[in-house]
């Protein structure tokens, strides 16, 4: 089978999509209040250097994954059993994404519908999708990435439009000063989005010309903070900084204020596409990510795992979480401190400590 490729334009759509993913479901950056937008903004430099950090990473060897990279500093034994972790921590994450839209569908958009059948329904064409190969989805998310970013621009206007902004919603910015604002960034809005694009280790090794991989990180990274940024701010200005840190799915309970003219107003399905579209491709990345372990384990292509693979996600999603609070809570308490934190930066860090280690002593081979 052909070695799989994407262009550098499908590496920076699928970024884009996978920050935005889970991210504009349940909010980002709400639990600092007045002070929100400013939580993103400053969210996003030190995401950049973390995923910056990911990449350097991956230029000691561009032609291997994360799986691989570990084998080459720690040997096959102990690389398969942190390969084991990896592909359970992947597979984890992507029955939390998916479960974040799953309650969004059942919650507003499909009420009647067991969540059992949406959430079948949404990871069989995932497994589809994969089964005919990563350059599949890179391709399925170039076309459609520009249309949610019109769509974002369009509620922002929009907002602005219905007179439902008002600059008293998000003052004072600081009321209790900078020191609740770093607790919130670290470890929560590090963790997602940022923290979580370690999966794109899995990805690097098949990106064309990875020379110009770090130019495409840094404008992909600046674009979507930017749009969360934005998304993050007009949630603020409509909702209130308590409405919107209160609210299950705030930028949905923003795009609602929408009304102009008694004419334009309704238009939820612009909001659930910028959802559905990240949400397809998070998940995706992350399921991929677990598959590619799966393959450095077994000695098997990856495709003869997905339809088993996406069985078992569809059944985990399903009891992840009893409902939308006991889900949200064990995203918010749990998850950051026992997966998040280790996982996704102190075995890197170990990891490119003793990849310098090997290549300042000569012992690295590419």
């Amino acid at each position: 089978m052909m070695k799989e490729n994407i262009s550098l334009n499908q590496l920076l759509a699928l970024i884009i999509g996978f920050n935005l993913g889970s991210s504009v479901v349940l909010g980002i950056g709400l639990l600092g209040k007045q002070a929100a937008w400013i939580v993103v903004l400053f969210s996003s430099f030190i995401g950049l250097v973390i995923v910056l950090a990911y990449y350097f990473m991956s230029t000691f060897s561009p032609d291997k994954n994360l799986y691989e990279l570990m084998e080459t500093c720690i040997g096959r034994p102990l690389a398969v059993v942190g390969s084991i972790i990896y592909v359970l921590y992947f597979f984890y994450m992507a029955c939390r994404v998916i479960r974040d839209f799953i309650e969004l569908t059942s919650t507003v958009i499909l009420p009647i519908t067991p969540i059992e059948v949406l959430t079948l329904a949404l990871v069989l064409i995932i497994g589809y999708i994969l089964y005919l190969g990563v350059e599949v989805l890179g391709r399925t998310t170039e076309i459609f990435t520009p249309y949610s970013v019109v769509f974002i621009i369009l509620l922002a206007i929009f907002l602005y439009a219905s007179k439902n902004f008002s600059l008293d919603k998000v003052t004072p910015i600081l009321p209790d000063g900078v020191k609740p604002l770093i607790k919130i960034i670290f470890p929560y809005e590090l963790v997602r989005p940022y923290g979580q694009i370690i999966a794109f280790t899995c990805i690097f090794p098949l990106v064309g010309n990875f020379k110009k991989g770090n130019k495409v990180l840094i404008f992909a990274i600046a674009l979507s903070s930017f749009f969360l940024t934005v998304a993050t701010l007009f949630v603020s200005l409509s909702l209130g900084s308590n409405i919107a840190s209160r609210a299950v799915f705030p930028l949905l309970s923003a795009t609602r204020l929408i009304s102009i003219g008694e004419f334009i107003e309704r238009i939820d399905a612009f909001t659930v596409f910028i959802i559905m579209l990240g949400i397809l491709v998070k998940s995706s990345v992350f399921i991929f990510a677990g598959l590619k372990g799966l393959e450095y384990i077994c000695h098997i292509p990856y495709r003869f795992f997905i339809m088993p693979v996406v069985c078992i996600i569809s059944l985990f999603t399903v009891f992840i979480g009893r409902g939308i609070t006991d889900h949200v809570q064990e995203g918010f308490k749990v998850v950051p401190f026992l997966l998040n934190l280790p996982l996704q930066f102190l075995v890197p860090v170990i990891l490119l400590v003793i990849l310098l280690g090997k290549k300042a002593t000569g012992k690295l081979k590419n």
